[in-house]
């Protein structure tokens, strides 16, 4: 029952508590534009990552396990694409109506659950298809 929470769900609840203050106010009080790592290059160019480029790289990780999990053919297949549409949904939600999710980070979050649900819903019908008998 746990495999079938959708993993994207936990860079929504840490976006929202960089929102809430957990993370301080950050740069022009966007939590998520602070440099957390910067690195002088060989070729003489810096490489900075951000809170937000974390989160990104992070969210990333969870959706390549999503489409994983749902190249399974399960009854429990059917509550994990529920749930990351419910999540998806959240996401839009938020994005429309919260004036702190109005940035570019959030924006890619929402973008990267909602190719988690038509990848999630395209792999299961294709697999679905290759599951049927005919005789």
């Amino acid at each position: 029952m746990l495999a079938a929470v959708p993993l994207l769900i936990v860079p929504f609840l840490i976006y929202n508590l960089g929102l809430a203050g957990v993370f301080g106010q950050g740069v022009d009080g966007d939590p998520w534009a602070g440099t957390i790592l910067s690195v002088n290059m060989m070729s003489g160019g810096v490489f900075s990552m951000t809170l937000g480029d974390l989160m990104i790289v992070i969210a990333l990780i969870f959706f390549f396990v999503e489409v994983l999990k749902s190249t399974r053919t399960s009854n429990a297949s059917i509550l994990d694409h529920l749930l990351s549409t419910f999540v998806f949904v959240a996401f839009l939600v938020e994005f429309l109506l919260v004036k702190g999710a109005a940035r570019p980070v959030f924006f890619i979050l929402m973008v990267i659950t909602l190719i988690d649900v038509l990848a999630g819903f395209s792999v299961s019908l294709r697999s679905a298809g290759r599951d049927v008998n005919l005789h």
